[in-house]
């Protein structure tokens, strides 16, 4: 993975953007529904990225990344 943080477009009907932040180590989620993003600890990049190129984000979202977040903050 490149050093620095990144977003990037997902095609989702519920996650707009996945991305990473190198600085606060926390895997991003822009929701479709109502624009918000939320930040979520315990991930690692590579995470972040499996995520981003899921054939489905929503349900890995869903079964992989919410249940198991140490933290969510929204942004």
């Amino acid at each position: 993975m490149a050093d620095g943080s990144w977003t990037k477009s997902v095609f989702s009907d519920m996650v707009a953007e996945v991305g990473w932040d190198p600085d606060t180590e926390e895997l991003t989620v822009r929701f479709k529904k109502n624009g918000v993003t939320w930040a979520y600890k315990g991930f690692d990049e590579g995470t972040a990225d499996l995520l981003s190129r899921a054939p489905s984000v929503g349900s890995m979202f869903l079964t992989e990344i919410k249940p198991f977040a140490s933290s969510a903050r929204r942004l």
